[in-house]
């Protein structure tokens, strides 16, 4: 790397670590004081799941009720690849060795993704710009993540390399990248549709020319393929490829409704005592409205390729019944929160990123805490 490249690097690294530590230190006293248990509190709500599953796989029959198969395979796979070495290394057994795994994944994963968030920043608005929009990406209050045994530590760093590759033309790398996101979440998808119009427009840049443009079908044909291995193993394996969906619509109660928001509204109201998951799937449903106006009015500095995966993850969020637009899910959009650093600079910037970094140490309390909020 370039010298620029490498202080560009150090400083992002020295930020990250910093936030990173504050996460998990909250974590111990939260555990030391709050009588919770520190494995229990990295691997809370889906980490569980992500855990079981890396521990024992998934059950050989479908199945109506919470099942690990209502998740996708490769991020407990990395994690059962991984655990072995701290089950070697160390005396703790298999259910500390996977937690750590996962912990560690997620965080090297995030890493990889903020350095990718700098360099799709900078192409987009230059260096002072991708500078602020790496910090916000940083303490945005849904990188908690980054810090627990959650799939999007490792689902962010493919999706943002696949619209870093797509913006490139590296289209076998693209398609690659997005092939893997299909198997970690099926938010992934969204990126076959971006790797789509990306091969269509390529078609258009060249005259529609089939010689000079066919090397673009790579990227979307690839995209697939972890989606459709996940399906193919389900079919083997329980005998129904839809096992997955049955799991999350029958044990989870999940679907898509055009009137999620309106549901998480009358929730609210009636819900006694408050449910602080409602009010901030309320606050981010506000907070995402004004960073797509903010990613309208700058639509043509960004690449197409990342504005359809800001405004599928969006649309995902906006009409899931119980997964509503959470921190978590704000920060899958990350387009549209990097957009907020083209805007806030001088005193705004230091206000921003100050209210980010507050609610993260904030709310990263509750979400360690037994049921009391997801992240």
């Amino acid at each position: 790397m370039s010298p620029g490249a490498r202080r560009e690097l150090q400083w992002i690294t020295v930020i990250y670590l910093a936030v990173r530590i504050l996460i998990l230190l909250i974590a111990f006293l939260k555990g030391a004081y709050g009588h919770h248990d520190l494995q229990g509190e990295l691997a809370h709500w889906d980490g569980l799941w992500y855990r079981e599953l890396a521990n024992n796989g998934y059950p050989n029959h479908v199945s109506y009720a919470q099942t690990t198969l209502g998740f996708f395979p490769l991020f407990p796979l990395a994690i059962w690849a991984l655990e072995p070495v701290f089950t070697t290394l160390t005396v703790h057994d298999q259910i500390w060795a996977s937690t750590v795994a996962g912990v560690l994944i997620s965080g090297v994963g995030g890493y990889v993704a903020t350095i990718l968030v700098h360099r799709l920043a900078e192409g987009w608005w230059g260096t002072a710009t991708a500078r602020r929009a790496t910090v916000l990406f940083i303490v945005f209050p849904g990188s908690i993540v980054f810090s627990m045994v959650y799939s999007e530590g490792l689902l962010l760093p493919l999706a943002a390399g696949c619209l870093y590759c797509l913006e490139r033309r590296r289209w076998v790398l693209a398609g690659a990248l997005a092939g893997l996101g299909t198997a970690v979440q099926p938010a992934a998808l969204i990126l076959t549709l971006a790797c789509a119009v990306s091969a269509l427009l390529e078609f258009k840049r060249s005259g529609w020319s089939w010689r000079q443009a066919r090397a673009s079908l790579a990227a979307p044909a690839l995209s697939v393929t972890g989606a459709v291995a996940f399906a193919g193993f389900l079919w083997a394996w329980t005998g129904n490829p839809f096992a997955n969906y049955i799991a999350q619509r029958h044990g989870w109660s999940e679907k898509t409704d055009l009137a999620a928001v309106v549901h998480l509204a009358t929730r609210l109201v009636s819900h006694h005592p408050v449910d602080l998951n409602l009010v901030v799937g309320l606050v981010g449903t506000a907070l995402l409205f004004v960073m797509l106006v903010l990613l309208w009015y700058s639509r043509h500095e960004v690449s197409v390729e990342a504005l359809i995966w800001t405004l599928g993850i969006s649309l995902l969020a906006l009409t899931s019944e119980y997964v509503p637009p959470n921190p978590r899910v704000l920060l899958t959009a990350f387009p549209a929160v990097m957009v907020i650093a083209r805007y806030a600079r001088g005193k705004w910037f230091a206000i921003v990123t100050s209210s980010f970094l507050v609610l993260l140490v904030v709310l990263a309390i509750p979400t360690f805490a037994w049921t009391t909020l997801r992240p």
